[in-house]
Formats: C-alpha cells, structure tokens, sequence
C-alpha cells in the first residue's frame, strides 16, 4: 500500500457522524445531521452564535451526553455501554468548561487530584502529574488554596491542569476563555496552545473570539445546529 493510501486509510481519533440532538420529546431541536472528522494532533474550533449547537456539539463528543440520533466514534470505537462512556471521560477525554466548574470548598490540588482518583491512580503517580501541570501553569505556589480565593485566570488555568491530569488523548473547551477579561484570555488560551502541542493532545474548542479561532488548524462554523467545514 502506497503511503498516500495509509495516510487515507488511517482512523480519526473522534468522529461525529449523522449527529441529531433534541430536547423535550424532539420540540426543541440543537443539532441537525451534523458530521465531524478530527485528526490525532489536530486543533479545530468551532465558531457561531450563541445557541447554535457549539456545546451541545462538544457534549456529544465526549460522552458526556448521547445523540438522539447517529453515532461517535472515538478511535474507531463506537461508545454504546454508559461503562464504555465512563472509561472514555476517565482515560481519554479531558474537558475545559467557560466557568470551569471547579470545587469552591477543594483546594486548588484537591480539585486538579478529583479526575486522578475516579480513574484508579496512585496517589503518588497524581502528585507527579499535578506537580508537573501545575509548575508549567504557574500555580505550584497556590497548590493549598481555596478556589474562591483565586483570579478568575488561576481558576481557568487550574481547570486545564485538572483537564490533562490523566493525559488525554482529546481535549474538548467550551469557551476556555469566554469569562475572561481580554489579556488573561490571551494568555490562558496562549498557555493552552502551548500545553496541547507539547503534550501532543488534539483540541476541539467552541469559541466565539475569531481571533484565537484563526490560531486553529481547522476552523468549521456552526449555524442553526448545522456545521460547515
């Protein structure tokens, strides 16, 4: 087989195909048909209006919700059992939320630990990993700090070490930066960049900021729950 053959024939890391979501018994209609293809090592953002799917989009590609119609496929896998899911949000999929969802009562490790002990590692291995993430983000200083007491960019730096703790293979953000004010989201999407490249992670982010969605590989629009690429 050619080369050019094995590029074509290689598997995407997730695919969306025939993606239809619906709420309330199909009254209210988010995402129609929609078909997604991403590369390992890619970085795709996906660009629209608010109310336009972008999340609900995401959701589904990370098993953190199920199509009312059609199927992903993570590495070729079709995730069918709510187990399959489980270990796929444990292991292989890492998310960044626009408010980050982090745990105000946890400290800043106690909150970055949280994906490490639902997925069975040691302790020790977690303190490794936490350590690393948080020297490279700035925040080994803030390692005992309560949530409420820091900035809005230590919460969204701290939600990307919580996000990588497992060493995903698939980073998903939702508006990583949508809460923030211009310079620290420049600088919290500069760090993300940074860390999915040398960590090797291919990215799929749902902005609204032009500007850092022309910093992507791939840019795809989303309008009225359709997806142009």
């Amino acid at each position: 087989m050619s080369k050019v053959a094995t590029q074509n024939a290689k598997t995407p890391l997730i695919q969306g195909e025939n993606l239809w979501k619906s709420y309330e018994a199909g009254a209210i209609p988010v995402l129609n048909g929609v078909d997604l293809s991403v590369d390992a090592g890619e970085t795709v953002a996906l660009c629209g209006p608010s109310g336009c799917g972008k999340s609900t989009l995401l959701h589904l590609l990370g098993s953190l919700d199920e199509p009312t119609r059609g199927r992903v496929l993570l590495n070729g896998r079709e995730l069918k059992r709510s187990s399959e899911r489980r270990n796929a949000l444990r292991h292989e999929v890492g998310f960044v939320f626009q408010l980050h969802n982090l745990l105000p009562d946890l400290t800043l490790e106690e909150n970055c630990l949280i994906p490490s002990i639902a997925a069975g590692i040691s302790r020790r291995d977690a303190l490794v990993r936490f350590e690393q993430l948080a020297g490279r983000t700035g925040l080994i200083h803030r390692r005992a700090q309560k949530i409420q007491k820091l900035s809005g960019g230590e919460r969204q730096r701290t939600a990307l070490c919580r996000a990588l703790m497992n060493r995903p293979a698939l980073l998903l953000a939702d508006e990583p930066t949508g809460s923030l004010d211009e310079k620290t989201s420049a600088q919290v999407f500069e760090l993300l960049m940074e860390l999915v490249a040398t960590e090797g992670i291919t990215l799929v982010m749902a902005t609204h900021d032009r500007a850092l969605a022309a910093k992507c590989r791939r840019l795809s629009e989303m309008h009225e729950g359709r997806l142009y690429v």
